[in-house]
């Protein structure tokens, strides 16, 4: 196996490693949030989350549907701070319409993901599920190795050269 293969790979696997992921939204004023959120991810990489309308994301989102998620390995993890393996996704926010087909399957896909809490949030009328579709991506797996994410096949990583490159 290549290099290249070999990071395709750890790519294709990155995400199970985590429960949640760093949420980045902007307020309809322009003022950034960062939070986070348990997801869970279909086989196309949309990430979804089920998230409280109180929440200041949930309100950026419903105004701005935009966000940039990240996924960061954990610092006890990692050998060097500075070159943490991440990948962040550049997404479009759609609000999924409660109680249908797409709906029922991600909140299913949460329950068994997460247990009994989600029954508790599916009676909440404020609690919602926010489809986010990757449109860009970057795996960055160390110094002077990042990836971007070819965003017409999202399962599919192109090497980052030259100046581009801001690790």
């Amino acid at each position: 196996m290549s290099q290249f293969e070999a990071i395709q790979a750890a790519y294709q696997t990155f995400t199970e490693q985590f429960q949640s992921a760093v949420i980045s939204t902007v307020s309809k004023d322009g003022i950034p949030n960062a939070s986070y959120a348990p997801f869970v991810m279909d086989d196309l990489k949309n990430i979804y989350i089920y998230v409280s309308g109180l929440s200041t994301h949930t309100q950026n989102l419903n105004d701005v549907p935009k966000a940039s998620v990240l996924f960061v390995e954990d610092e006890s993890k990692t050998q060097q701070i500075f070159a943490r393996r991440r990948l962040s996704y550049e997404c479009n926010a759609s609000l999924l319409k409660r109680d249908t087909a797409t709906w029922m399957i991600v909140n299913s896909d949460f329950e068994a993901r997460f247990g009994n809490i989600i029954k508790l949030f599916r009676d909440l009328p404020d609690f919602r599920i926010f489809q986010l579709t990757p449109t860009s991506g970057r795996f960055v797996v160390g110094f002077g190795a990042a990836y971007e994410v070819d965003a017409t096949n999202l399962n599919k990583l192109i090497h980052v050269t030259g100046e581009n490159e801001d690790g």
